[in-house]
């Protein structure tokens, strides 16, 4: 049974802040080299052994950068065999992305294929710790974890399991296949039924940590869902069911509270998005 690390929202605010901010550069690289995937697919980070990777990312060069957020270092590799390796301790972000940017320049990489850096701030991150940086990549692991168990049981579609680097929040999507009446069926993001089991590090409108999930659309009766004990629905900001992590981590099995929790909603969603509408 895994313990999981305390994440106070006001100790982790500014390392959370700095690795927010790092990830966003590593999917403004993505968005400049890789086509589009529905739902936006090809933007997002993916979950690695030791933190959170683009994957490979075919260029000029084919390329990989990956934060591993046990030794807080980021790592580039080329295909060729190339390697920039660099501890990052609360650096601004636009040093950081000129470290990255610099390298792969230097290794084959053409203006054509670099990223906006027009918006990367010089400002440091004086409040970045290491220790923090290591409890929020434990916590990482743990939901992953959880999250690639309870997909394995999904017999219709699921997203990968990914980080989105504009909110900063790890996603898996429920795709149960049917099409909402009215939408144009060539736009996903409209047309797909769907239900996201979400987790994040808290944002502007909830602090500190929290899961989430919400589904589209969001029929009426799925309110009358029966939730395990400390989850509530929620509906300042978005609709859904929230678990926040202090309440998870505060019972003595909580993986299974979680898989219980996530488990109610997708079979409460197959009852009330996919039943009604036949």
């Amino acid at each position: 049974m895994q313990v999981l690390p305390n994440l106070d929202s006001r100790e982790i605010a500014g390392t959370k802040n700095a690795l927010h901010a790092y990830a966003r550069v590593l999917g403004d690289w993505l968005k400049a080299c890789r086509p589009k995937r529905k739902h936006w697919w090809h933007a997002s980070l993916r979950p690695s052994l030791t933190g959170l990777t683009t994957g490979v990312i075919h260029a000029e060069i084919d390329f990989e950068i990956s934060l591993n957020l046990y030794e807080n270092i980021v790592s580039v590799r080329t295909s060729d065999g190339a390697e920039l390796t660099e501890v990052f301790y609360g650096q601004s972000v636009s040093a950081f992305a000129q470290s990255i940017e610099v390298f792969l320049m230097n290794n084959g990489i053409s203006n054509q294929s670099l990223p906006n850096r027009d918006n990367y701030a010089d400002d440091d991150f004086p409040e970045f710790a290491a220790e923090h940086v290591y409890s929020m990549g434990s916590a990482i692991n743990f939901v992953v974890a959880a999250m690639r168990e309870f997909r394995a049981g999904f017999r219709e579609e699921s997203s990968p399991i990914q980080l989105w680097p504009h909110h900063f929040d790890l996603s898996l999507l429920w795709l149960p296949g049917e099409l909402i009446a009215g939408q144009d069926p060539t736009n996903e993001e409209f047309a797909d039924k769907q239900m996201n089991f979400g987790f994040t590090f808290g944002d502007e409108g909830i602090e500190e940590a929290y899961f989430y999930v919400t589904a589209y659309p969001s029929p009426d009766d799925l309110t009358q869902i029966q939730l395990p004990e400390n989850v509530s629905w929620h509906t300042d900001g978005f609709n859904g069911a929230l678990l926040k992590y202090h309440d998870l981590s505060g019972v003595s099995d909580s993986y299974k509270l979680l898989m219980d929790f996530w488990s109610r909603m997708v079979q409460g969603g197959r009852q009330t998005m996919l039943e009604n509408s036949k």
